[in-house]
C-alpha cells in the first residue's frame, strides 16, 4: 500500500481530532457535573415547585447606580440577595447601608476578591472573617451566605466556609453583565434561562444592567414568578445537592 505525503497528514489530523474529542476538550460548564460524589458543591439553584426566584448581585466595583437599581427592585416589587466585597464595602458603606434598609439581603463576597483556589483553608477563614465583620459593622447582621471570588471554589474553601458557619451560593443563570452585553440581549437571556428556583447573577456598577434589570423583573413578573431572596428561597434544614449543585429537600 502506498501512503502519500497527503494521506498521512489527513490520517494523522484524525487521529488528533480523536484525541482531542475522547478527551473532553469542551468549554467550561457554569453548573457544576461530578462523577466524585465525595466532592462539595455550593448551592447552584433550588427544586422547587413554587415559581421563586432569586435575584443576586456582586458588588466589587463601584456604587454609580445603587439608587436606580433599588429604585427598579421597588417598583417590581422585588427582594435581591447583594453579595459585597469587604473592601466595598468600606468604600461605599452608605450604599450597604441602603441595600439592607431595603429590605434586601446582604452577602459575603470575600473581603478583596482574591480567588480562594489560591489560598489556605487559614487564610480564606481569615478572609471570610474580615468580611464579614465589617458587613456587619455597617448593617448590624453577620451574613449567612457566602459566594466565592469569581465563583472559583475547591473542597478547602468549601471547607473554611463550613468553619466559618457560612454556606456558599453560585447561580444557575449568567446575564454576563461583566461581559458588556448589551441590555436587550441581557435581559433575553436571562428570561429565556430562567425557571422555578433559578439563581440569577447580576453585577452593580455595570453600564446595561439596570435597563436589563427593569426588562427581566417586568417579563418574569408578568409570568407569575416572584422575586425574593436566598434566605426565602434556600431551604435551611432537610435538604441535599446533587452533583450539579441543585438543591433538593430530602427525601
Amino acid at each position: 500500500m502506498i501512503i502519500t505525503k497527503k494521506g498521512i497528514f489527513v490520517f494523522t489530523l484524525a487521529v488528533l481530532l480523536t484525541v482531542v474529542a475522547a478527551a473532553g476538550f469542551t468549554e467550561r460548564k457554569q453548573t457544576p457535573v461530578s462523577s466524585n460524589a465525595q466532592r462539595k458543591i455550593p448551592v447552584y439553584c433550588v427544586e422547587t415547585e413554587q415559581k421563586k426566584i432569586a435575584l443576586t448581585f456582586d458588588a466589587a466595583w463601584d456604587d454609580a447606580d445603587t439608587d436606580e437599581i433599588l429604585n427598579i427592585l421597588s417598583a417590581g416589587n422585588a427582594k435581591a440577595t447583594f453579595f459585597i466585597v469587604g473592601s466595598f464595602a468600606e468604600k461605599y458603606p452608605e450604599s450597604v447601608k441602603k441595600f439592607y434598609g431595603n429590605g434586601h439581603e446582604i452577602g459575603n463576597h470575600s473581603y478583596n476578591h482574591t480567588l480562594y483556589g489560591k489560598l489556605g483553608k487559614e487564610e480564606i477563614k481569615a478572609d471570610i472573617e474580615k468580611c464579614n465583620k465589617t458587613l456587619e459593622s455597617i448593617t448590624g447582621e453577620r451574613p449567612k451566605y457566602l459566594r466565592s471570588p469569581s465563583g472559583d471554589y475547591t473542597d478547602i474553601s468549601e471547607t473554611a466556609a463550613k468553619e466559618c458557619g457560612m454556606r456558599t451560593v453560585q447561580w444557575s443563570v449568567d446575564s454576563l453583565d461583566w461581559q458588556g452585553v448589551g441590555s436587550d440581549e441581557m435581559a433575553q437571556r436571562v428570561i429565556s434561562a430562567a425557571e422555578n428556583g433559578s439563581i440569577i447573577l447580576f453585577h452593580n456598577g455595570v453600564k446595561n444592567t439596570p435597563d436589563a434589570l427593569r426588562q427581566v423583573i417586568a417579563d418574569l413578573s408578568a409570568k407569575g414568578y416572584e422575586f425574593v431572596t436566598l434566605s426565602d428561597l434556600l431551604y435551611e434544614d432537610n435538604y441535599r445537592i446533587d452533583s450539579t449543585g441543585r438543591q433538593k429537600k430530602a427525601e
